[in-house]
């Protein structure tokens, strides 16, 4: 049965799956999909083992102990959606509709299932929910980058096999989408020459032929310095920058403030290295330019992909396949998400996701996650659970693992795995579109997303037609925008071939005819091309050292953080710290250490490295706050602040420090 990965990665891969007397046996990548090409990663490598673990939730649940203590009763769905049509409709009726918070988060990626599509929308719109604003994954780089280019939409990935000069800006492609690596080997077997920018000397950084480890967040001041090289070379593409371009001038001048000197006292890169790499950028064409998620999660995260985005203006890249930036190519995606905005009866708040610290107040009397373990995902974790503990606060958790958000629910309903239901899926980090055919029948009493809201909406009387459509008829609503790029593409020939290319050139180059924006230009920005990021003023306050919190190479996100054999290649939390911040801190190898911040504290195991830089800690994200020493995970010390941008996550912006356990 073909399939899709429905998790929160680039690659969305397309798999195999091989069912025998009602039960999957094996999976394994698409060998026929021009990007998966047969592989899965390491952590999906387990997911029919993680789907039939023992822990898995199949029955709805009611809570009969104290909120967060995880304690429950099994009842069943009649009573479940009863007690929640009740609930529900007496919060509506004494305090607004606005009191439901819908919190969807990114633990599928499904058009239908997930929070992409269409996932409760019309729901929520009937009963006049608030909005949800989910910012927590791309949402100040994605506003960069359409300030620039009128869209985030950028390279091909596969296009890398072109590119000669790539660099990896703040991405670590061998954890975090590992299958654009192969477009890049073959770009380097025809002499690409490949950079890792990055804080930490990742596993893609000691694979790469350079890596340069610059500061957490001074990314957009190396971009400038990179650029001025570029002039001083006399480099720039002129005719591109006069033909398809505006605000030059002004940018230029914001360049030439940024020599590499000046530079490398930011960036705290060798001023040799800047150079070095300035010139490479100058006269190799076509030089591509790999920038995710994580180098958006600071103060100034918007502006520093908004300049990095500009380097391919001055160079010219945009011209040729294997030139440019590619950040996310959801952009280039098309479908008519229609939530039903008109079912609206008036205009409603939008309460923000990682705000949810502070905008869980007396105001909301529901909330509802699905897709999403806020407890162990979201900033300002302590503050989290303290809402969460609220007595006149009605949680429901759509589920299928006793999380640490399951725990602080009243009400928990058993939530299929991908394997189990049907769904549209697109790679953000590929071109393609790819169904999800279920392979077999869901364990227990649990139901799909879509399924739960239709039997939610006539439990409770609900009369508007769209809610109860099917999810083909979904399926067929998404395909329908009448965009270029979708044409031919229907839910028939989708179920039928798996995956399917959207309508595009191959290669692809997007913009070598123009920009989505009103004038067709690329536009240079006004105002500043470098936002320092909190962390600059380390050195001023009594918490010394920036923490960046990186994915791990054995959990997406919270997702498999709870799977034994994943657990165990982890290691547990572990935070990495360089010798010289950590001989005056008396630490050493293996050791528990506290690191701490006005937030709050984590345990975690010292592992001493020159992996990471002087004044840097590095703590991967994904562990399960009751599955932690201590009980609290890196994102106890996390701030609820925003970037520059799209009201962004600063994931990668926090001040702490560090000492051993038995100092208290």
């Amino acid at each position: 049965m073909l399939g899709a990965c429905p998790l929160d990665c680039p690659d969305t891969c397309s798999w195999v799956v091989t069912v025998r007397d009602g039960r999957a046996v094996t999976l394994r990548g698409n060998a026929e999909h021009p990007y998966t090409r047969g592989a899965l990663c390491v952590k999906v490598n387990r997911y029919l083992e993680h789907a039939a673990a023992s822990d898995r939730i199949l029955y709805p649940m009611r809570r009969i102990g104290p909120k967060g203590s995880g304690r429950f009763e099994r009842i069943g769905w009649d009573e479940a959606l009863e007690e929640i049509s009740v609930r529900l409709r007496d919060i509506v009726e004494r305090h607004g509709g606005e009191a439901i918070w819908p919190y969807a988060g990114t633990g599928t990626l499904g058009y239908l299932q997930g929070t992409e599509g269409i996932a409760g929308r019309r729901l929520w719109n009937v009963l006049g929910a608030s909005r949800h604003y989910l910012n927590i994954c791309s949402s100040a780089g994605n506003t960069g980058l359409e300030q620039v280019y009128g869209t985030p939409g950028g390279m091909d990935p596969e296009t890398f096999a072109d590119s000669r000069l790539i660099l990896l800006w703040g991405t670590n492609t061998l954890t975090s989408g590992h299958h654009l690596w192969k477009f890049i080997q073959d770009g380097r077997a025809a002499g690409a020459y490949v950079v890792a920018i990055d804080p930490i000397r990742t596993r893609t950084a000691e694979q790469a032929d350079e890596h340069l480890p610059i500061r957490p967040g001074t990314d957009a001041a190396l971009a400038l310095g990179l650029l001025n090289v570029v002039l001083a070379e006399g480099a720039e593409d002129r005719d591109f920058l006069e033909n398809h371009t505006s605000g030059w001038e002004d940018f230029r001048a914001e360049i030439l403030r940024h020599p590499p000197a000046r530079v490398a006292g930011i960036t705290g890169l060798d001023e040799a290295d800047i150079r070095a790499l300035g010139l490479r950028l100058a006269h190799t064409r076509p030089t591509g330019i790999r920038a995710t998620m994580g180098i958006q999660r600071h103060a100034g995260g918007g502006t520093a992909v908004r300049t990095i985005a500009s380097i391919p203006g001055v160079t010219g890249d945009w011209r040729r396949p294997g030139g440019g930036i590619a950040y996310s190519t959801s952009g280039h995606l098309h479908l008519n998400i229609d939530t039903r905005e008109d079912l609206l009866a008036r205009p409603v708040r939008t309460l923000t996701m990682t705000r949810l610290a502070d905008e869980l107040d007396e105001s909301v009397k529901c909330l509802w996650v699905y897709a999403a373990n806020p407890m162990s995902s979201s900033p300002d974790q302590n503050r989290i659970r303290e809402r969460l503990l609220r007595e006149d606060l009605f949680t429901v958790v759509m589920e299928q693992f006793p999380t640490d958000t399951v725990d602080h629910a009243d009400i928990v309903l058993p939530a299929t795995m991908q394997i189990e239901h049907a769904d549209l899926h697109a790679g953000y980090g590929h071109m393609y579109l790819a169904w999800n055919e279920p392979a077999v029948a869901p364990p227990g009493e649990c139901l799909s997303t879509t399924e739960t809201f239709r039997r939610l909406a006539r439990h409770m009387g609900l009369t508007e037609p769209s809610l109860y459509d099917s999810d083909l008829e979904l399926a067929e609503q998404l395909l329908s925008s009448g965009h270029p790029s979708l044409d031919g593409i229907t839910v028939d020939r989708l179920r039928k071939e798996g995956w399917v290319r959207l309508n595009v050139p191959r290669p692809f180059a997007p913009f070598a005819d123009g920009f989505p924006t009103p004038s067709g230009r690329m536009r240079f920005a006004p105002g500043p091309a470098y936002v320092p990021p909190r962390t600059a003023s380390a050195a001023l306050g009594p918490y010394p050292l920036a923490l960046v919190t990186p994915a791990s190479h054995t959990f997406l996100n919270s997702t498999f953080g709870n799977n034994p054999e994943l657990l165990r290649r982890s290691k547990g939390p572990r935070v990495l710290v360089n010798p010289e911040d950590a001989s005056p801190r008396g630490l050493s190898d293996g050791q528990r250490a506290r690191v701490f911040n006005d937030a709050g504290a984590f345990e975690a195991v010292v592992e001493i490295s020159e992996k990471v830089r002087p004044g840097v800690v590095a703590s991967t994200k994904g562990h399960w706050r009751k599955l932690s020493p201590g009980g609290a995970t890196a994102n106890a010390v996390v701030g609820a602040r925003d970037a520059d941008m799209g009201r962004g996550a600063v994931y990668h912006d926090n001040l702490v420090e560090i000492g051993p356990c038995d100092a208290g």
